[in-house]
């Protein structure tokens, strides 16, 4: 479990985030959403040790990842899996080269050991062949994949995914979807999605954390949310009558 405790950040004496605390679940899909300039991302960042908070911390599975030392972070960091969203591959490496990368940043483990995580990873993502191939050779949704291989491959407990669907169709988005509900449930990662993407809000929001002006406004899951008070909610989700069609698709 991670746990966000009363985190409040400003830059250049504009306040971003203001006492937002929340505890985000393992073995569950776990979104933050709002609308862009909302503080989803700063948020985001403040979790995974990018950004330091003003004020509160963050603990993962108890341990205050915040006032750590170097090495109790390092511990921690090693246990992180990122989700960058635009997948942020390294063009001049290859699909293996890419998925091997944090092993060969934070482990000992013999070269073949290596390849066969790697190998293991791949095939999980359904790109199992696609070693040799580069980045600009793949489709966007297979960077994605590439990028969610890469994320576990150090068997993370933590997986972090910013905007997993940007640029994606609709099709591919579902896709990737599924494959985040699948690895979270399989290896019971505590999995975190930053989305504005409705779609995958209703079809994989398991734990939901909205965000408005820096502040969190609402905290529920995917059911509760088409029956939400929370006026600023409405406004974000249920704009030209979709509150009906969803309360139609529900029923």
């Amino acid at each position: 479990m991670i746990e966000a405790n009363n985190i409040s950040k400003s830059f250049k004496g504009k306040q971003i985030l203001t006492d937002v605390s929340a505890k985000f679940l393992p073995g569950k899909v776990n979104m933050i959403i709002g609308s862009s300039g909302t503080g989803k991302s700063v948020f985001l960042k403040n979790i995974v040790g990018l950004v330091e908070p003003d004020e509160g911390n963050v603990c993962f599975d108890g341990r205050n990842f915040t006032t750590s030392n170097r090495k109790d972070k390092n511990v921690i960091r090693r246990e992180i899996g990122m989700l960058f969203q635009g997948s942020a591959l390294f063009d001049s490496k290859t699909v293996e080269e890419n998925v091997r990368f944090p092993l060969d940043m934070l482990t000992t483990m013999s070269p073949q050991e290596k390849l066969d995580r790697v190998n293991f990873c791949l095939e999980r993502v359904g790109l199992e062949g696609a070693n040799t191939k580069m980045p600009s050779e793949l489709s966007g949704g297979m960077q994605k994949r590439v990028g969610i291989a890469r994320a576990i491959v150090n068997n993370s407990k933590y997986l972090f995914c910013d905007e997993p669907n940007s640029g994606l169709d609709p099709q591919t988005s579902i896709l990737i979807d599924d494959l985040i509900m699948e690895i979270t449930k399989e290896f019971n990662i505590t999995t975190i999605v930053v989305s504005h993407d409705m779609n995958s809000v209703m079809k994989i929001g398991e734990h939901i954390i909205f965000l408005f002006k820096g502040k969190k406004l609402w905290e529920g899951t995917n059911d509760q949310i088409i029956d939400t008070d929370c006026k600023e909610l409405q406004d974000f989700i249920f704009a030209n009558n979709l509150m009906k069609a969803l309360k139609e698709m529900k029923s």
